[in-house]
């Protein structure tokens, strides 16, 4: 039986069984991180475990910080998807130092990307956007604003050295701080509704960059130590550096590597492009859709992609949802 023949409810309620699968692969905890591509990521990795190789999975909201802290109290959870490792601080290094923690794969390809960017309609007409010296020879092409990372973000620091960094003001565009991320959004969408110039700061995956086409306006070459000052408010010379991806990794306990070789393998493999995920959180966003169901999207359209991701034998038993 076929995916399609499923129905999305029939779909729902499949994944909500116990997995057929032949060899009991025993319990697994995983984490849910509080956003929405990360509960993406462990429903689909609930998914396979419990559908491909026979798991027990039992899912543990978390965040980072906590889900390390628990890792070297408890030894679990096992598997801990969807990992910023740029926002985990000493902790993870100190755990991977000690042997508790194995770092698998990027779960996402490049990982977290932020950047400035035009509507692709906008580059489309004047290509010369795509270049951050186009943007500052014809601000009047841009509508004259940058619009800028929201107030209290992480992001902000590092776009104000920048700011400062090209002279954006000497050279005629206005600088407007968002006061929030749903105002930033809004703008973008206000933009495309009206086919406007837009010009700013953005990140993905979100599902903005999945409902939008964006094009990336280039900065130049990325510089690690330039890049790093930039993130000090107190900079007194900043300097020009693009924007670094940001990895984005599945990580597992040691000891659970070594009991479940073949899933810790899986999930090895288990990589999904960003522009991937920011299409599946656009979608969710247009239809209104639960998780669940964008999972379910997910597993019909990439069949090709996630039964690459798991063994001969897993392949077999989830054979149904294969097209």
């Amino acid at each position: 039986m076929k995916t399609a023949s499923l129905g999305v409810f029939g779909f729902l309620a499949v994944m909500a069984m116990p997995g057929e699968a032949k060899a009991e692969c025993g319990e697994v905890s995983i984490t849910e991180m509080n956003w929405a591509s990360a509960a993406i990521v462990t429903q689909l990795a609930k998914f396979l475990m419990e559908q491909g190789y026979g798991c027990t999975v039992t899912v543990v909201p978390s965040d980072p910080t906590p889900a390390m802290v628990s890792v070297a109290e408890n030894n679990e959870p096992h598997i801990i998807t969807e990992l910023w490792l740029n926002g985990v601080g000493d902790i993870y290094d100190r755990l991977k130092d000690e042997g508790k923690l194995d770092e698998l794969a990027p779960v996402l390809d490049p990982g977290g990307v932020e950047g400035w960017w035009v509507p692709t309609y906008l580059a489309e007409k004047h290509p010369e956007l795509k270049s951050i010296d186009g943007v500052l020879a014809n601000p009047e092409l841009v509508g004259g604003i940058f619009n800028n990372c929201p107030d209290g973000f992480g992001c902000r620091i590092r776009n104000d050295n920048l700011v400062r960094a090209v002279d954006m003001e000497g050279h005629g565009l206005k600088v407007f701080n968002h006061g929030s991320g749903e105002t930033l959004a809004t703008s973008i969408a206000s933009a495309y509704e009206n086919q406007e110039a837009w010009f700013g700061y953005y990140w993905g995956p979100t599902e903005v960059m999945g409902k939008y086409d964006m094009t990336r306006v280039s900065l130049g070459k990325y510089h690690t130590e330039i890049d790093r000052a930039n993130q000090n408010a107190n900079n007194a010379d900043p300097q020009i550096s693009e924007f670094p991806d940001a990895p984005v990794y599945t990580v597992v306990t040691t000891d659970f590597r070594e009991r479940e070789p073949e899933v810790a393998e899986m999930m090895s493999n288990f990589t999904i492009e960003t522009d991937t995920m920011s299409a599946l959180l656009g979608w969710k966003s247009e239809n209104s859709a639960s998780i669940e169901e964008t999972v379910v999207r997910f597993i019909q359209d990439h069949s090709n992609a996630w039964s690459s991701w798991v063994s001969d034998e897993a392949r077999q038993n989830l054979g149904r949802f294969i097209d």
